[in-house]
This record gives C-alpha cells, sequence and structure tokens, in this order.
C-alpha cells in the first residue's frame, strides 16, 4: 500500500496541492476573518482537481495493471485524502497561534481559531468523506457528483455550525473564552471532532471499498 500513496502522490497529486495547505493556511492570519472558510478551500480546489487529474491519466485502468489488491488501492486513495486533509488542518492551525499572537485584543464575530474550532473543522471534514467516497467508489471514475454532493454537505454543517456559534451567545463564549472551563470545552469538541473524523473516514472507507468490488476497470 505505500507505493500505492507515493504513486499517488507523485503521479496523480500535483505539487500545487502540497503548496495549498501554505496558501490557505495564511489566510488565517486575516484579522477575524471567517475561518471555517480556510479548510473549505480543500474541498473546492484540491479534491475535485485531484481527482479530475487521475480521470485524464486513466488511474483506474493503469493501477489495476499492478500486482495490488483493490482493498489496497482504495486504502492508498483514502490515505492521500487524508493526509491532504491533516496537512491543511495542521498548517492552519500554525497560522492560528500566530494570528492570536498578533492580535491579542481582537473581537471575534466568527469562530476564533481555538480547540474548539479545530474540533468543528475535522468533524467537517469527516462529513465530507463519509459522501465523497462512497459515492466516488460507485465507479471509481466519475467524481462529479460526488464532489458536489460531499461540500454541499461539508458546507452546510459548517453554516450551521457557524450559525449557532453566532446567534448562542453561551456558544460563542465557548468557542472564544479563555477561562479554564471554556478551554475544557474546547478540548471535549476538538476530541469529539477527531473522534468524528476518523469514525466517519473508517466508515467511507469500508462502503467505498465494498462498492469499489463490484466495479470493473475499463
Amino acid at each position: 500500500m505505500y507505493n500505492l500513496v507515493m504513486k499517488d502522490l507523485k503521479l496523480g497529486v500535483s505539487p500545487i496541492f502540497l503548496v495549498m495547505p501554505l496558501l490557505t493556511g495564511a489566510l488565517m492570519l486575516i484579522p477575524a476573518w471567517i475561518y471555517v472558510l480556510v479548510p473549505l478551500y480543500f474541498c473546492w480546489i484540491t479534491v475535485p482537481n485531484m481527482f479530475a487529474g487521475f480521470k485524464a491519466q486513466n488511474d483506474l485502468l493503469f493501477t489495476t495493471m499492478m500486482p495490488v489488491t483493490k482493498r489496497d488501492m482504495v486504502k492508498a486513495r483514502v490515505s492521500v485524502v487524508v493526509l491532504l486533509e491533516l496537512l491543511h488542518i495542521g498548517i492552519a492551525m500554525i497560522f492560528g497561534i500566530f494570528t492570536f499572537l498578533l492580535y491579542p485584543d481582537m473581537i471575534y464575530y466568527f469562530f476564533a481559531p481555538t480547540l474548539g474550532f479545530w474540533g468543528v473543522c475535522l468533524a467537517m471534514f469527516g462529513i465530507f468523506n463519509l459522501v465523497f467516497i462512497p459515492m466516488y467508489y460507485k465507479t471509481a471514475y466519475n467524481y462529479g457528483k460526488a464532489t458536489f454532493a460531499s461540500i454541499a454537505a461539508a458546507m452546510l454543517f459548517a453554516g450551521i455550525a457557524q450559525w449557532v456559534g453566532i446567534s448562542n451567545s453561551n456558544v460563542a463564549d465557548v468557542f472564544t473564552g479563555s477561562r479554564m472551563d471554556d478551554m475544557a470545552l474546547q478540548a471535549f469538541i476538538l476530541v469529539a471532532g477527531i473522534a468524528i473524523f476518523a469514525a466517519f473516514t473508517a466508515i467511507a472507507y469500508r462502503v467505498g471499498f465494498n462498492r469499489f468490488q463490484k466495479v470493473e476497470a475499463q
């Protein structure tokens, strides 16, 4: 599987998509911006263009000619998606730390880049994976409907979460507060987001693999 992951990273993933986390992460330095848009750029730009590249290269046929199993093919592709998602989150978190250092007295009308915010972002990526991966592996070739549906699901979740954060002062206080109880809740939200991301991605992989077993490469 390692060789399949490296094949995707070297042949299927354009270098620009490895630079994208730095470019989008830098948007975290905009004072009091709508920071939930930063991870969404992965869904809007990286995924559709990356899978368009796989389709254009006829990667499905090429890979099935290799001495690999379908399980490893799905696992490697999902691993690449997860790796890029975590790269986007990790670099954005670093820029988020600089945001707090640069603007210590900033008033946030949207989510501040606290631990709880990153939990929300991870949950959003989990939802994206849960929709995209099973839909994509109905054919393992056509990505359009899967991309549209997964982006819609991720944006809907992000929009609802941000709306709750704006309309409910208690929720806003949790995500922006610096008291010990607020930080404990933020840490809990982060852990919950990690758990949702891991669980949804694992389910997506399993469903995607089951569907891919029925696909014949052409």
